[in-house]
């Protein structure tokens, strides 16, 4: 029991950010949904990701036999909801993962990723999944352009 409470407790606090469901639509008989998650950057005042992902449902799960996962299909949309405040994030290339969250019951997240876009003043934010082996190619992604916005640095802005 303790170490259960530990291993939570451990995986919370690797966790970047967390999401807040905000909608969850039916999609069928079967019980399968389409669950609408809000996801606040951790780093990056002001700006909000809602992101959405197939959530199958017990019936579909017992009929297709793949009982222990969801499919790697994730759409993504990132919005100025605020003053937007930079803090110290990763510019390199990989950019930064913001958000995770397994979608089977072991190997496979559910991942957001920030790339700062230096030449462009753009914030991306990449929707993907990851798994072990067999990664999967669907993806999604969407901007949040910091061009002509009063945007504050909190390390001072890149150059």
């Amino acid at each position: 029991m303790i170490f259960t409470g530990l291993a939570a407790l451990a995986l919370t606090a690797a966790l970047p950010a967390h999401a807040q469901q905000v909608g969850e639509v039916g999609v069928d008989w079967l019980g399968n949904d389409i669950i609408v998650e809000a996801v606040k950057d951790p780093k990056v005042e002001g700006v909000t990701c809602h992101v959405s992902y197939f959530d199958r449902g017990v019936i579909d799960r017992l009929q297709k036999g793949n009982w222990f996962e969801n499919p790697s299909d994730t759409a993504i949309s990132c919005r100025q909801t605020g003053p937007i405040k930079v803090g110290d994030i990763d510019l390199d290339e990989e950019g930064e993962e913001i958000f995770n969250q397994g979608i089977s019951l072991i190997w496979k997240q559910q991942v957001v990723n920030r790339i700062y876009d230096q030449a462009n003043d753009t914030l991306i934010y990449l929707a993907h999944s990851r798994q072990v082996q067999d990664g999967s190619a669907k993806m999604s992604m969407t901007t949040v352009p910091l061009y002509g916005q009063d945007a504050v640095w909190t390390n001072g802005k890149p150059q």
